[in-house]
């Protein structure tokens, strides 16, 4: 999986995202069928070319775009969220996640220990997610990320969402960051564990410190998902049980109690 940002901090692609998303307020008429999805596409174009998007990104970027239903079949069935923790924990693979999570963590420890002393995450929440979202990094995804992020910034459910994530899409692929037709999961998430488009920009990490964030790569997907969480209240050395000062940042992460409780309790288990 390609996926590499380059000096996040020198090349200002955070400001960058934000001056698209500063751009005309939409227009595009939603829709919740896929008849009414090309005449969006080509009203967004136009809304996005004002808001500083070439028209060469605007071509590459929509040139195989297509109405994602898989997504959409996807979006309207998130059952897994609706079960119970012990169904939950089982249905994920939990207990394998603690396991294979117990091991990961002694092997790296050198690169744990540096992105606790540099954010304040302990190792056991960062595996959790990483365990959770994507086995370890065994799958990223195969979906057509344009088409995915598209589709959902043209639904009605969460259009505003995913029109911020859809420009920030096109902004990395202006930057040459990422390829038009790059894969990732059904909801247009990237790398190993799973950041949106927009979140690339404003929380991407260089964890392997070789000067770029590949969120393909373990070192610099913990580092940013560490970056992430203490961007939303982690505090160091606080505990992120239920009630506790961090549980916070990990609903910041996934807003299914099911789903947290679950990274709280597989953390705890990793870190012992």
């Amino acid at each position: 999986m390609k996926c590499r940002t380059k000096r996040l901090a020198a090349w200002g692609l955070a400001a960058t995202v934000a001056v698209g998303l500063a751009g005309p307020a939409q227009a595009a008429q939603c829709g919740n069928t896929s008849s009414g999805f090309p005449a969006w596409v080509e009203q967004f174009k136009v809304e996005a070319r004002s808001a500083g998007i070439s028209q060469n990104t605007l071509d590459r970027a929509f040139k195989n775009a297509r109405y994602a239903t898989k997504t959409i079949s996807l979006d309207r069935n998130q059952k897994s969220f609706k079960l119970s923790f012990e169904q939950f924990m089982q249905k994920r693979g939990g207990a394998a996640i603690i396991s294979k999570g117990k091991r990961l963590k002694q092997q790296n420890a050198g690169l744990f220990a540096a992105i606790e002393k540099k954010y304040g995450v302990p190792a056991g929440p960062l595996i959790a997610i990483w365990g959770m979202e994507s086995g370890f990094g065994a799958f990223s995804g195969n979906q057509h990320t344009v088409s995915a992020v598209a589709t959902l910034a043209y639904d009605c459910r969460r259009s505003a969402y995913f029109t911020e994530n859809l420009y920030a899409l096109l902004q990395l692929i202006q930057k040459g960051w990422l390829s038009p037709d790059f894969k990732g999961a059904a909801h247009g998430e990237i790398g190993q564990t799973q950041f949106l488009p927009a979140n690339v920009a404003r929380f991407g990490a260089d964890g392997d410190r070789n000067g770029s964030v590949n969120l393909a790569t373990a070192a610099d997907a913990l580092a940013s998902t560490a970056n992430f969480l203490r961007a939303h209240g982690w505090s160091r050395g606080g505990g992120y049980q239920p009630g506790q000062a961090n549980f916070g940042a990990i609903q910041g992460w996934n807003a299914a109690s099911v789903y947290q409780r679950a990274i709280a309790v597989i953390g705890a288990e990793i870190d012992g």
